[in-house]
């Protein structure tokens, strides 16, 4: 009996810490998305935003590990609410693989993923896609005055973007891939779910994600055409 209750509370103290990394990681992605919004013309294109249908925010992704080919980065993803305003619960996705070109110097680099059309959202909510040949994808333009509707961002179902080193910029993602992470999605909402169920309103959005909501809806609260 002393063995099964000791058991029982080491489980306990485990899921506890589980739990607590997809909390911080949560108030991670709200404080990169908060800064990098915050940097005067120099944050992603308000009209770029507002136009998109996804976002995909990967705070600390280490550096190394597309050369190792291991996991190296922990995100969420949110989509617009289908009335076109607001931002659903956060699913959770891990991104592995990609380009040694991407990394851009520093030991962590956060990321943003826009993604800018219903293919691109269905393509991002199956359980696995890599971007570049699953789906299309270009380095995002920067600057919130900047011109949007460029060729790359006009054809591309997925803008990327990074920060490392307190320097903000379009990057290409080309080889990622990205898959839904169900450990973390478990931590959030118990077991049997899947990204596709989160975002299409299938959950109610955790408590530790109402800080990253909120500042979505601060910066767009409605998808514009």
């Amino acid at each position: 009996m002393h063995i099964l209750r000791t058991g029982l509370l080491l489980f306990s103290v485990a899921a506890f810490a589980q739990e607590s990394e997809s909390a911080k990681r949560l108030n991670n992605a709200a404080t990169v998305f908060d800064e990098i919004m915050g940097i005067s013309e120099k944050s992603i294109p308000q009209k770029i935003l507002d136009k998109s249908h996804c976002a995909v925010i990967v705070p600390g992704l280490k550096k190394g590990a597309f050369i190792i080919g291991a996991k190296y980065g922990r995100g969420f993803v949110t989509c617009r609410n289908k009335s076109g305003a607001g931002w659903s619960a956060p699913g959770a996705v891990r991104v592995e693989g990609g380009s040694v070109g991407f990394q851009i110097g520093g030991s962590e680099t956060d990321v943003v993923m826009l993604v800018m059309n219903e293919k691109g959202a269905d393509r991002l909510l199956s359980n696995k896609f890599t971007i570049g040949a699953d789906a299309s994808a270009a380095a995002g333009p920067v600057g919130r005055t900047a011109q949007a509707e460029t060729d790359a961002t006009l054809r591309a179902e997925i803008l990327t973007w990074s920060r490392a080193r307190g320097v903000f910029a379009g990057i290409s993602l080309q080889g990622a891939t990205l898959r839904q992470d169900g450990d973390s999605l478990t931590e959030m909402y118990g077991s049997g779910t899947d990204n596709k169920t989160v975002v299409n309103g299938g959950k109610t959005a955790p408590a530790t994600a109402k800080r990253l909501l909120d500042l979505l809806n601060k910066y767009s609260s409605r998808k514009t055409s």
